[in-house]
């Protein structure tokens, strides 16, 4: 065997080890994957619904006399109401707003508190028109009465109580603040009265898809499942419910009378994601600049309600309402 076949041969043998060796090696692991939770990732600050109104000074004094809300901010057109220590109302002119108060009003807000009696005894004697009276029943998970507002949008006075199907609702409700009317303000409410949280309920047709929307693409965890209405807490004391409208106090409808708010430090995160997510249809081409108090965008849930994203600005107009979202 000469030099120079020698030197072949190895060479062959060395490659083919190689070979041996790579091929007998794992592959390195790829990436994993870690989807995308706009909840737990991005988070939420407060909740808010916005209800429209032909007559806007009209429902400010019904909810800040007649339920003692105090307007954590006033923008003229729209003023926010602040109802739990991180749970608003915003009354809008239909003029200004994205709907108009002939729209069907297909929502209905739970004013969630521990006085509920109470409030009973207040609210039957104001002039309230009144769609489910007062009549508690032993054993029932949750207690109420049903009010409507000067232009129909239905308030739910609830109180949750001790309950295996509020099992994990109740210590969470029990650490929440309750908050009364300002003692500035001028209002009938009896001292003692308030509210500690809200559930904004919409009312849909297909239950087992929007139930996988509002889980699986906006991250929403289930706190209370009443079977055929589902409860999601999106802020410390703001609460979604969605409700099967076979069941609930409203039927579908096309067009609605409300749009759902989350308030967000990430808005522009949030942007990113819903844009982008195929289940998300947008109203809203870019992030919109309601300068200067607040940045927004609007898009649309699977069955046509309309969601909005905001984040406010530190101005002079936002001063108190910053203040209360940052429990100062």
């Amino acid at each position: 065997m000469n030099d120079n076949f020698r030197v072949r041969l190895f060479s062959v043998i060395g490659c083919m080890a190689l070979l041996i060796v790579s091929c007998s090696q794992p592959a390195p692991p790829e990436e994993d994957h870690v989807p995308v939770n706009p909840m737990n990732d991005f988070g939420m600050t407060a909740s808010n619904v916005f209800f429209y109104y032909t007559d806007l000074d009209r429902a400010t004094i019904f909810y800040t006399e007649t339920l003692g809300l105090n307007i954590a901010a006033d923008y003229g057109f729209a003023k926010i109401l602040q109802v739990a220590p991180t749970s608003f109302i915003t009354l809008v002119d239909e003029t200004k707003g994205m709907h108009k108060s002939s729209e069907p009003k297909t929502v209905a807000i739970a004013l969630v508190t521990d006085q509920l009696g109470e409030w009973w005894d207040y609210i039957e004697k104001q002039d309230v028109e009144i769609k489910f009276p007062y009549d508690p029943k032993e054993g029932r998970p949750h207690h109420g009465f049903v009010a409507i507002d000067p232009e129909g949008y239905l308030l739910e006075f609830e109180r949750f109580n001790i309950h295996e199907e509020n099992e994990k609702l109740m210590p969470v409700l029990d650490k929440t603040a309750t908050v009364y009317p300002p003692d500035d303000q001028t209002t009938t409410v009896p001292p003692g009265l308030g509210f500690k949280a809200t559930v904004v309920w919409f009312y849909y047709k297909d239950m087992a898809g929007i139930q996988r929307f509002y889980e699986e693409v906006m991250g929403f965890d289930l706190i209370v499942d009443q079977g055929w209405a589902k409860i999601y807490p999106i802020s410390p004391s703001g609460y979604f419910g969605l409700v099967d409208e076979q069941r609930g106090m409203h039927n579908f409808t096309e067009q609605k009378a409300v749009t759902m708010s989350f308030w967000t430090d990430r808005l522009d995160d949030w942007y990113a994601y819903a844009s982008t997510h195929e289940a998300i249809k947008m109203r809203s081409e870019k992030i919109e600049d309601g300068s200067p108090e607040y940045r927004a965008f609007v898009g649309y849930d699977p069955e046509g309600y309309y969601i909005e994203w905001d984040v406010f600005n530190d101005v002079p107009d936002n001063e108190e309402l910053l203040k209360i979202v940052k429990g100062q």
